[in-house]
């Protein structure tokens, strides 16, 4: 078999015409920013996650920079994220003018709420949780840290869209949350997206400022903003998929269901199990270059979510704890491919050579 990391082909064929329809209807309309398909979105995700307002951005990385600019957060200040992440997260805060502050992580890859405490000072403005692989971080324990220190969370929901506890969609735990709908993500765009959902009425209207250029009316500007706008072609077809969210998280489930079930507890990441939606299903590989140079000879494509702790980067410049167990697990991640595309033979044609490439 030949199996990639991502379906791309077959996704776009289990939606094509939907799809076409929606494109060709934006393609007629003349009208390609800010039009009746991004205020449609905006509506629709709104309502899906159970927020109050929803504003699109143009993509995830912006969608946190956003929020921080939103929060009055920048030069000097101080935000804490998480080590192991996609580098995004720490641009973001470096592009407000503010210091990226690395905590350690748990046993199930997410940010350690006791090396969050150990690095908060005075600058600390804010923390990011990010809710990695589809898993909600500890957020109750999240919001005893803000509550205390009066520090604003910022949720990174890039690998989360469909997260849920209790009927509480993942943004909602924070004053603000931030998604990404890059292509390869649970809910992904045809292109570069993203958004900010808040339940602040003020920090709603703020966004929406400053995602066009801080303007308040036309020729207008009371804020410092940027440009970073949806497009209406990629709100189109956002609309499409919205509609296929919950179905292609409960495949994911399967597959990891599936994975968990024939591959040895031994590599299995420990996951939080409740509200995951298994945007990746890494496991824990000692041997890992020779591990994944066997699936490669299988046609089984795997990819490191994440190779580096972000504060080891060259661009980093920030501050950081210990971040022992970061260290530990970038050394060893390996994702196996899951998506809602791959069928059941798929998944235990990989299963099988994942025990043989074991042995």
């Amino acid at each position: 078999m030949n199996i990639p990391f991502n379906h791309f082909q077959r996704h776009f064929k289990s939606i094509e015409t939907e799809v076409e329809v929606a494109v060709s209807k934006v393609l007629k309309s003349g009208w390609y920013i800010l039009g009746n398909e991004v205020n449609a979105f905006e509506e629709n995700f709104a309502r899906y996650t159970g927020s109050k307002h929803c504003i699109s951005v143009a993509n995830g990385t912006e969608a946190i920079a956003l929020a921080l600019m939103a929060l009055g957060i920048g030069k000097g200040d101080e935000v804490i994220t998480t080590s192991l992440t996609a580098y995004p997260t720490v641009t973001a805060i470096k592009m407000t003018g503010a210091v990226p502050v690395a905590a350690d992580v748990q046993a199930n890859c997410l940010i350690d709420v006791k090396s969050v405490r150990s690095l908060i000072t005075q600058k600390t403005k804010a923390i990011i949780p990010v809710h990695l692989y589809g898993q909600i971080c500890d957020i109750d324990e999240l919001k005893a840290v803000s509550n205390e220190y009066s520090i604003s969370i910022v949720e990174d929901c890039a690998q989360s869209a469909g997260a849920r506890i209790n009927s509480v969609h993942c943004g909602n735990f924070g004053t603000i949350g931030c998604f990404s709908f890059y292509p390869t993500k649970n809910l992904g765009a045809f292109g570069d997206a993203g958004a900010v959902t808040t339940n602040d009425d003020y920090l709603g209207e703020k966004l929406k400022s400053l995602r066009n250029y801080g303007q308040t009316d036309r020729y207008k500007h009371d804020f410092v903003g940027i440009n970073s706008r949806m497009d209406e072609m990629q709100a189109a077809i956002l609309n499409v998929k919205l509609k296929y969210l919950d179905k292609w998280n409960l495949r994911r489930k399967e597959i990891a269901d599936k994975y968990s079930s024939g591959l040895p507890d031994s590599i299995q990441l420990q996951r939080v199990g409740q509200g995951d939606v298994f945007h990746l299903y890494p496991v824990l590989i000692e041997k890992r270059e020779k591990f994944m140079e066997g699936l490669r000879e299988c046609g089984v494509t795997t990819i490191i979510h994440y190779p580096y702790p972000v504060f080891t980067q060259e661009a980093y410049k920030g501050k950081h704890g210990k971040c022992v167990k970061s260290k530990q697990f970038c050394g060893q991640l390996v994702s196996l491919p899951i998506n809602p595309e791959m069928t059941n033979e798929e998944v235990d044609y990989i299963i099988s050579v994942t025990l043989r490439a074991l042995k």
